[in-house]
C-alpha cells in the first residue's frame, strides 16, 4: 500500500509542470511522509456545478497548475464536443496566489486544443468576466478565484455562453471530460497564440453599471469602503465616480491586492472580526454608510450608523440588504420577477406579491437565480446580489454598491436612513428575522452525520414552535430538483439545513416572522424575534449533534 502511494506519487511528480508544487512533493516523497501523502492522493478535487475549488499544494487532492490543465483540457473537450470548435473562451482571475498562472495555464490549453482564448488585462473582479462573456460572445467563460476562502485556497469557476454558472448535466458532463484526459504530455499547450484583452472591456463594464441607476437620482450618500484585500477597488471607485457618488473613503489597510489577506482571519464580511478596520474607519469619517467587497468584489456588504449597538456601526444581514434593494426597485417601477434561493428571506416574496411583480424560488447558488425565466433582480442571503441581469448573469458586488449607495442617497433627501426603510418593511409584512447556524469542520463526517441524524430523526418542535412539515429536499419536490438539504416549516418560522458546496461547512438557515401592529410594537417584536431565533439554533444543534 506504502509502495504503491509514493509510486503513485512519482509518477505525478514527473509530469508536474510547476517547479514550487514539484519540490514540495518531492519532499513529502524524501521524507517518507505518508500520511500528508495518502490525503493528497485520495483522490481527485471533484468538479462541480461550483467547479473546482481547494487548498494549493501538490497532488491531485489540492488545487495546482497540473489539476487546472486538466480541468481545462476537459473544458475544452466538452465545448469541442457541443459544436464549438474555434469559439471564444474568455479567462478572468483575482490576485489569488497562482491565479495568474492558473489563467496563462487555461488560456494556453483552449489555444492548443484550436479554441480561441482571451484573458482580462488584469486581476479584476468575477462579474466583470461574468460580463464580458456575452459581451464579447464568447462560449465559456473561467474565473479563477476562490472567493472569500481562507489565503491558501484557490478555485476554477466555469460559465457557458449564456453568461450563467453551470448546472448540470453540463457539469457532469464536464467532470467526465477532465476524467478522460491522459498524461499531461498529450494536453498541448503552446507558449502564445492567444490574446489579452486591453482596458476597453473593463471600460464596456463600467458604462454598463451606469444602467442600474435612476436617471435623475440623488448621489449624495458618503461611503467608507473595503476591498478585503481583494480587486474591488479600481473597479468600484472608477464607477462611483462615473455616477457622481463622492468619492468612498478608503480602508487603506485593506485597500490593494494582497493574496495574503494579512488584516483579516477570513476575508469574508460575514466573518468575525472581519469588518473592524472598516468600522474604525467610520467612525472617523463619519461616512452615510459602509460598503465593503469580498476578495473578488461579486459580494456586496453594507454597514451602517446604529446608535443602539456597541461601536456605533452594524452589519446588515444579507436579508436585509436583499430586502432593501428589492423595496427600491418596486418604489422606481421595476417590472419582471423577482428571485431568490431557497435559504434567503421569504419578505422578498411578500414584497413582490404585494407589488404584483412575479416570484420565484430557486436552489441555492446564482447559477439558478440568473436562470430564472423573465428575471429583473435576484439575491441571496451571503451578501449576493444580481441588480442587472441583462448585464451581468450573476451577483455583482460593484453594481449591487451602486444601486445601495442610489437608496441611500434618496433616503437622505427625506432625512431618513435604511434602517428607516427596514423598519416600514417589518410594519407592512410583519418583522422577519433571519440567522444562521454555521459550522466549520475539519472531518467532513460531522456534517454527513448531523445529516443522516436530523433525516432519521426530524424534530418535532424547535425554540417551543411545532414543526408543522418536514422535507427530505434530496428528493426534490414539484418546484425544485433534489439537493442535499432538509426543510422544516413551523408555526411562524422555517429551517433549512444543507451541506455548504464551497467551505467544509454545515449550514442551517433561520427565520422567524413576528407580526407588528405599529411603529411601538417593533422593539418587542425584535426581541421575540431574537429570542426565537437563539431557541431555534440551540434546539437545532442539540437535534443535529452539532
Amino acid at each position: 500500500m506504502q509502495h504503491d502511494l509514493i509510486a503513485q506519487a512519482r509518477t505525478w511528480l514527473a509530469e508536474d509542470p510547476d517547479p514550487e508544487t514539484r519540490d514540495e512533493l518531492a519532499a513529502l516523497i524524501d521524507a517518507g511522509d505518508t500520511g500528508e501523502l495518502a490525503a493528497r492522493f485520495a483522490g481527485t478535487l471533484q468538479f462541480g456545478t461550483a467547479g473546482l475549488r481547494g487548498e494549493l499544494g501538490a497532488g491531485p487532492m489540492r488545487m495546482n497548475r497540473s489539476v487546472v490543465i486538466r480541468a481545462a483540457a476537459g473544458l475544452a473537450a466538452y465545448l469541442k464536443a457541443q459544436g464549438q470548435e474555434g469559439g471564444l473562451v474568455v479567462i478572468g482571475y483575482d490576485a489569488r496566489y497562482k491565479s495568474a498562472d492558473f489563467a496563462r495555464d487555461t488560456a494556453a490549453v483552449m489555444t492548443g486544443a484550436g479554441l480561441r482564448a482571451a484573458v482580462l488585462p488584469r486581476p479584476l473582479p468575477t462579474p466583470v468576466l461574468a460580463y464580458a462573456i456575452r459581451h464579447l460572445g464568447a462560449v465559456a467563460g473561467v474565473e479563477v478565484t476562490a472567493s472569500h476562502n481562507p489565503p491558501r485556497d484557490n478555485g476554477y469557476k466555469v460559465y457557458l455562453g449564456d453568461g450563467s454558472q453551470i448546472v448540470p448535466p453540463a457539469d457532469g458532463e464536464i467532470a467526465a471530460a477532465i476524467a478522460a484526459v491522459g498524461p499531461l504530455a498529450g494536453v498541448v499547450r503552446p507558449e502564445d497564440g492567444w490574446e489579452t484583452l486591453g482596458e476597453e472591456v473593463l471600460d464596456a463594464y463600467l458604462a454598463r453599471t451606469d444602467a442600474v441607476l435612476a436617471a435623475d437620482s440623488p448621489r449624495t450618500a458618503r461611503t467608507v469602503y473595503t476591498a478585503m484585500h481583494g480587486v474591488g477597488t479600481s473597479v468600484l471607485t472608477a464607477a462611483f465616480a462615473r455616477a457622481g457618488f463622492p468619492e468612498p473613503v478608503l480602508v487603506t489597510e485593506q485597500a490593494e491586492p494582497d493574496p495574503a489577506f494579512p488584516t483579516v482571519a477570513f476575508p469574508n464580511p460575514e466573518e468575525p472580526g472581519a469588518m473592524d478596520l472598516a468600522f474604525a474607519t467610520a467612525r472617523r469619517a463619519a461616512p452615510d454608510l459602509i460598503i465593503a467587497n469580498d476578495p473578488d468584489a461579486d459580494r456586496c456588504a453594507v454597514a451602517v450608523p446604529d446608535t443602539s449597538v456597541e461601536g456605533g456601526w452594524r452589519m446588515l444581514r444579507g436579508d436585509e440588504v436583499g430586502a432593501l434593494l428589492a423595496a427600491h426597485l418596486v418604489e422606481r417601477g421595476a417590472t419582471g420577477v423577482f428571485a431568490e434561493s431557497i435559504v434567503s428571506s421569504s419578505l422578498l416574496g411578500r414584497i413582490a406579491e404585494k407589488a404584483g411583480l412575479g416570484y420565484e424560488e430557486t436552489l441555492t447558488g446564482f447559477k439558478w437565480i440568473a436562470r430564472v425565466d423573465g428575471l429583473r433582480y435576484g439575491y441571496e442571503e451571503a451578501l449576493g446580489y444580481c441588480v442587472d441581469p441583462e448585464g451581468v448573469r450573476d451577483k455583482d458586488g460593484i453594481t449591487a454598491a451602486l444601486l445601495v449607495a442610489e437608496l441611500a442617497s434618496v433616503l437622505k433627501e427625506q432625512g431618513r436612513t435604511l434602517l428607516d426603510l427596514l423598519d416600514d418593511l417589518a410594519l407592512a409584512h410583519g418583522l422577519h428575522a433571519t440567522d444562521q447556524l454555521s459550522v466549520r469542520v475539519e472531518d467532513l463526517s460531522v456534517i454527513a452525520d448531523a445529516m443522516a441524524r436530523l433525516r432519521e430523526q426530524p424534530p418535532t418542535a424547535l425554540a417551543g414552535l411545532a414543526v408543522t412539515s418536514a422535507e427530505d429536499l434530496s428528493q426534490g419536490t414539484d418546484r425544485l430538483p433534489p439537493t442535499d438539504g432538509l426543510r422544516y416549516q413551523l408555526e411562524g418560522a422555517r429551517v433549512i439545513v444543507r451541506p455548504s458546496g464551497t467551505e467544509p461547512k454545515l449550514k442551517c438557515y433561520l427565520e422567524v416572522v413576528v407580526p407588528v401592529a405599529d411603529g411601538a410594537g417593533l422593539p418587542a417584536a425584535r426581541a421575540r424575534g431574537a429570542e426565537l431565533l437563539a431557541g431555534i439554533k440551540r434546539d437545532l444543534a442539540t437535534a443535529a449533534g452539532i
